[in-house]
C-alpha cells in the first residue's frame, strides 16, 4: 500500500529550498502599512535610524502640522505629512552607495560649523543625493567610509550587533613593546568597559612602531585609546578594510559607487 505524503506543518524542507511563504490576512497587512517614524527618516535620507532619533528629540520633525518627540511615533507614509525643519521630507526611490578613501584633515560629518572641509564635499563630485557616512572616522584618520541614504544598510553596518570587522594600520611615535601588545590582545580595561580586538600584529619592517589591528566594536576613539592607555603617540590612523571593503584602487580623496557583488554581499551580511 502506497503510503501518503506528510505534509504538515513539521516536514522536513530539502537543504537550499525557500520556505513556502504564507499570503497574509488582509486585515494584517493593512495593520502594517506604518512604519516608525525614524525609520521614515531613514528610508527618506535625513540620516542613519540612530541620528534620526537625535533628530526626533530635538523637536525638528513634524507629522501633519504636530511636533512629535517620540521615537516610536508610527507615521503612515500613504497619508501623514512628515516635515524636516519645515521642509517635507519622502522616502528615496533611488539608492547611493560610495565607498570613500577619506583624506587626512576632513571631517566626517555632513557639515562643519567652522567651515573646515567634510566628507559630503568629496561625495557631491560623484552624486547630487544627499548622503551621509556611515560611522565616523576622526578628523585625522585615513581610511575607508562608507557614504548611502540607504538607512537600512546604516543602521546594520554601524550597529554593534552585526559585528562588522574594521582592520585598522596605527602608526606611533615609538616602538610598542610587546607586553603592552599583550595586554591589548587579552582585551584591555578602558575607563568605559572591556575593549576586545579580534587580531592585533606587528607590521613587518616597521621596527614595531606600526600595528594592524582588527576588531568590531565600534566605540569613540577605540584604537587610539587603546595604545594612549600606555602613553603612545599616535602618528597615523588608517582603517584599510571595512567589512569585506578594502582601498584597493581608490585614492586618498577619491570615491567610487560600490560594485553590484560587494552591495550583495553587505546586504547579506547584514
Amino acid at each position: 500500500m502506497k503510503k501518503e505524503k506528510y505534509t504538515g506543518p513539521f516536514r522536513n524542507r530539502r537543504k537550499g529550498q525557500p520556505q513556502e511563504q504564507k499570503e497574509e490576512p488582509k486585515g494584517l497587512q493593512e495593520e502594517r502599512s506604518d512604519m516608525r517614524l525614524n525609520k521614515y527618516l531613514a528610508h527618506s535620507g535625513v540620516s542613519s535610524r540612530r541620528k534620526a532619533d537625535e533628530i526626533i528629540k530635538e523637536g525638528r520633525v513634524t507629522v501633519n502640522g504636530q511636533v512629535v518627540l517620540e521615537m516610536g511615533h508610527r507615521v503612515e507614509p500613504e497619508k501623514d505629512e512628515i516635515k524636516l525643519d519645515g521642509k517635507v521630507i519622502t522616502p528615496i526611490k533611488e539608492y547611493v552607495y560610495l565607498l570613500m578613501n577619506k583624506p587626512y584633515n576632513v571631517i566626517s560629518t555632513v557639515s562643519d560649523e567652522r567651515g573646515r572641509r567634510t566628507v559630503l564635499d568629496i561625495a557631491r563630485e560623484h552624486t547630487s543625493k544627499r548622503v551621509y557616512p556611515v560611522g565616523r572616522l576622526d578628523r585625522n584618520t585615513t581610511g575607508l567610509l562608507l557614504l548611502t541614504n540607504d538607512g537600512d544598510l546604516a543602521q546594520k553596518m554601524a550597529h554593534p550587533s552585526y559585528e562588522v570587522t574594521k582592520i585598522y594600520r596605527i602608526t606611533l611615535d615609538k616602538p610598542v613593546a610587546e607586553e603592552h601588545v599583550e595586554a591589548i590582545r587579552n582585551t584591555l580595561e578602558l575607563e568605559d568597559g572591556p575593549a576586545p580586538v579580534d587580531k592585533i600584529d606587528y607590521v613587518p619592517d616597521s621596527d614595531g612602531r606600526s600595528l594592524n589591528v582588527e576588531l568590531h566594536i565600534g566605540r569613540n576613539r577605540i584604537v587610539r585609546r587603546l595604545f594612549e592607555h600606555f602613553g603612545y603617540e599616535v602618528k597615523r590612523l588608517d582603517r584599510r578594510k571595512y567589512g569585506m571593503l578594502t582601498k584597493k584602487g581608490l585614492r586618498p580623496g577619491h570615491c567610487r559607487p560600490l560594485r553590484a557583488d560587494e552591495l550583495a554581499v553587505l546586504k547579506h551580511l547584514t
